[in-house]
């Protein structure tokens, strides 16, 4: 879908990288907010990066799925490339493990089974995401899981616009046949990638805690990979299987597919998922079966209540009430 910057009301900018810089906006028509990601200027004449943008803009507008983030469309605004994508209101899985440093495994699982419709969605049609991380794993207020940024996306029915033998990734959970710059790179790399993310959030720390690219290429091609039993004990096997096989080295030894990994997610919902209390939640019918692991993230997502908020602001009132008072009596006294 072609946009008009005219389409776009621009607000504030809400982050800028080395490729792009990204506002806040609203589609006038619709009254849609939306982010609006800009190519960079400097670069915006560089015939591969933007072979690499619109290649983005074209993988986004294919992949219309509840689980990844909806494209509104896009277009070109004084030589520099832009498009319009929903806006995720309570950011991303890097956001919830920064506060709380882990989560529980039925929430793990409850993103997990999301994510995994989302990677088998863009696999069908050709796409390897190449960088999936927390901090591309965006959460809705719904505790609805949606996955972003296919920046360096592989589109394996179009001509491939990265060298062979080129690194792409994020360093801390690459597949080793990404890090070997392997022209056959297919869906099982993203699901190492998964695997190194459900590790993370069930145990707090990284699969392969590096402290430099160099260090890291090392773990993830050669080091046995680390099992999540001995950070989390008491996981439901099932989880621990699955993580564990997610972090094969070899990707023939790596579930067959997303689809396969979202089964025993689902199938581990479907286990411990029990009746609602009538009392618990506005959002679910009584007696209806939940997925325990959304009913707890959507309590984590939910903003502070009012006085909790609040109280700096209050207390900084109080404090300059107070002040004003004792100035008040000296000034009388003198």
């Amino acid at each position: 879908m072609r946009l008009s910057i005219d389409d776009v009301e621009l607000g504030a900018e809400l982050g800028t990288g080395t490729v792009g810089q990204v506002f806040r906006g609203r589609l006038k028509q619709s009254d849609t907010p939306v982010a609006v990601k800009f190519l960079q200027r400097a670069i915006s004449d560089d015939e591969l990066v933007r072979a690499r943008f619109e290649r983005e803009m074209s993988i986004l507008e294919r992949l219309e799925h509840p689980h990844i983030i909806h494209y509104y469309g896009g277009g070109r605004h004084d030589n520099q490339l832009f498009y319009a994508m929903e806006i995720v209101d309570r950011g991303n899985v890097q956001d919830l493990l920064d506060k709380f440093g882990s989560l529980g495994w039925r929430e793990v699982a409850s993103i997990a089974r999301q994510i995994c419709s989302a990677l088998q969605h863009a696999h069908n049609h050709g796409i390897i995401h190449r960088d999936l991380k927390p901090s591309n794993i965006f959460i809705t207020s719904d505790a609805v899981a949606k996955l972003g940024d296919f920046g360096i996306a592989r589109d394996t029915h179009a001509a491939d616009i990265t060298s062979h033998g080129l690194t792409v990734g994020t360093h801390a959970y690459m597949s080793p046949e990404q890090i070997r710059g392997d022209a056959s790179v297919t869906g099982q790399a993203d699901l190492y990638s998964l695997g190194c993310v459900l590790f993370e959030m069930l145990a707090g720390q990284r699969a392969f805690p590096g402290t430099n690219f160099a260090n890291l290429f090392e773990q993830h091609l050669f080091k046995e990979p680390p099992r999540i039993r001995e950070y989390c004990p008491d996981l439901p096997a099932a989880m621990i299987e699955v993580v564990d096989s997610l972090l094969e080295k070899d990707p023939a030894d790596r579930p067959f597919n997303a689809r396969a990994v979202q089964a025993v997610m689902l199938r581990l919902i479907d286990e411990h998922a029990g009746a609602s209390d009538p009392s618990s939640s506005d959002d679910v019918a009584a007696g209806e079966v939940v997925d325990p692991g959304l009913v707890t993230l959507k309590l984590k997502l939910q903003p502070p209540p009012m006085h909790q908020a609040n109280w700096p602001i209050l207390a900084v009132v109080g404090a300059l009430a107070m002040i004003i008072i004792v100035v008040a009596a000296l000034m009388g006294q003198g």
